[in-house]
């Protein structure tokens, strides 16, 4: 054990003991925006990702990536011993809040300089230059990227910006840079709803490609469920992809619900599929893609699990993946809203601040 795991746990013993006797009362276990910065840490924990730095960058408007990224995030460190910073849109005009209608604005992305893995879930964010310089700059460096739903269309500038060409779509004159961050990186951009939105769940089933590939171990079909639709892809899809999780269109929004019948699941279209990147004057590096992971996505613990071997398998660690699957319980007291837009008063009377995300005691899943 590090020195500073060290440092961490002897801390935490003593809060511990002076909760006990009386003379304190913190529930935090672990840090999170300790010195106020906009972003909150999960540090401390034991396990095969000690010594890892992942990076989790939310910012849409729909999905609660916000949810999503905390959950993971605490997941990875808490059972897995990753550090996980959490990156968020913070609304400087409303005192630092949480607030993901605000597209400008994600601070803490230098600390992609020395992270092992970004794992990346916005949507047509627009941000300054200083905040996608870092962006540009890790993926310049090969390092693995984990894209989440709506990061097959997480950028959008106007078309004289520096950075039309991560926009989605982008048709420009760079050549290597069709399609945008979504296509060049991801593997696509936005397409469709395949399945109809907030009336066709979807179901997880594992192609014959995926029956032995680390990102499906421990999980069978069905075990990856969620209330988000499919999204419309373009087969095949491009360069060395290789679909792992194929999406059933389900005929309603429960788990039992069947399949629909007819050409929405024939052919099925991949909802995680994995692929190697390289952007011009940049290394190669891994990515696995999943178009799945709204919050509530999240309740499902086979969905969790594909989320949580899709990081091991980004930072190449598919050995250390158990035989049955990694421990993919929540942490804390785990509360997803459905998804849908909320205005921007909705997040300012909410007031959340990344100081706000710690893990409490007690709370977690069996």
């Amino acid at each position: 054990m590090n020195i500073k795991k060290r440092m961490i746990m002897s801390t935490e013993s003593i809060r511990r003991f002076l909760g006990v006797i009386g003379i304190l009362t913190i529930p935090a276990l672990g840090v999170a925006g300790e010195k106020g910065d906009p972003w909150v840490e999960y540090d401390g924990f034991e396990g095969p990702g000690d010594g890892k730095h992942i990076v989790l960058v939310s910012g849409d408007e729909e999905y609660r990536s916000e949810e999503t990224l905390t959950q993971l995030g605490k997941i990875l460190a808490k059972r897995h011993g990753f550090r996980c910073t959490v990156l968020y849109p913070i609304d400087r005009a409303h005192g630092g809040i949480i607030n993901p209608e605000h597209l400008t604005n994600i601070p803490g992305l230098e600390q992609l300089a020395e992270a092992d893995l970004m794992v990346i879930f916005t949507r047509f964010r627009r941000l300054p230059d200083d905040q996608m310089e870092h962006i540009d700059r890790y993926l310049k460096s090969g390092r693995p990227v984990m894209g989440l739903r709506t990061a097959t269309h997480g950028f959008r500038f106007p078309s004289d910006s520096d950075w039309a060409h991560y926009s989605n779509g982008y048709n420009g004159p760079k050549e290597a840079w069709q399609g945008g961050f979504g296509r060049v990186v991801l593997g696509e951009k936005w397409i469709n709803h395949h399945g109809g939105h907030r009336s066709q769940a979807t179901r997880g089933l594992i192609p014959n490609k995926g029956m032995n590939h680390p990102i499906t171990r421990g999980i069978e079909d069905g075990d990856i469920f969620g209330l988000t639709d499919v999204y419309g892809v373009r087969l095949p899809l491009p360069g060395d992809s290789k679909p792992v999780v194929l999406g059933q269109v389900v005929d309603g929004m429960e788990y039992g619900d069947p399949g629909v019948e007819g050409d929405k699941n024939d052919p099925m279209m991949p909802v995680a599929w994995t692929k190697s990147y390289q952007i011009p004057g940049g290394k190669k590096g891994r990515v696995f893609t999943t178009t799945m992971g709204a919050s509530v996505d999240l309740e499902w613990a086979g969905t969790r699990q594909m989320l949580v071997n899709g990081a091991y398998w980004c930072l190449g660690m598919e050995e250390a993946i158990p035989r049955y699957g990694p421990d993919a319980r929540t942490v804390g007291h785990f509360q997803p809203t459905m998804y849908g837009r909320k205005p921007g008063e909705y997040w300012v009377e909410k007031a959340v601040k990344p100081a706000d995300l710690k893990i409490e005691s007690g709370g977690d899943s069996k």
